[in-house]
C-alpha cells in the first residue's frame, strides 16, 4: 500500500495530465473528422481551439496549483496521451499505401 502522499499527489497529476492530453487530442482528433464533410470548417477549427485550449488551460492551472513538480508530471502525462491518442487514431498501413498501379484504370502498357 502506498503511504507516502506526495506521490499519490504526483499520481494524480500525472492521471490528470493524462486526461487532459486525451480530451485535447481526441477532440482534435473529432474536429478534423467534422470539419472536413462541413460546409465552414473554419468555424470548426477555430471554435474547437478556443474550447480544447481553454479547458486544457484551466486544469494545468488547477493542478498545477504552483507546483512545479505537480505541473511537470501533468504536462508528461500530456503528452503521453497524445503519444497514446495519434497510436489508436493512426490509419493503418493498408490505407497510407498507395493503390497499384493495375487498379488505377487502364494498364500502364495499353
Amino acid at each position: 500500500m502506498i503511504n507516502n502522499p506526495s506521490l499519490l499527489v504526483g499520481i494524480a497529476a500525472l492521471l490528470a495530465g493524462g486526461a487532459l492530453g486525451t480530451v485535447f487530442f481526441v477532440g482534435l482528433w473529432w474536429t478534423v473528422r467534422r470539419a472536413a464533410d462541413s460546409a465552414t470548417p473554419a468555424r470548426w477549427f477555430i471554435a474547437s481551439l478556443i474550447a480544447r485550449t481553454a479547458i486544457v488551460l484551466a486544469g494545468f492551472y488547477v493542478v498545477g496549483a504552483a507546483q512545479p513538480l505537480q505541473l511537470g508530471l501533468c504536462l508528461l502525462g500530456f503528452v503521453l496521451a497524445r503519444v497514446l491518442v495519434l497510436r489508436i487514431t493512426r490509419p493503418g498501413l493498408a490505407a497510407l499505401a498507395p493503390a497499384p498501379l493495375h487498379s488505377r484504370g487502364k494498364p500502364p502498357c495499353a
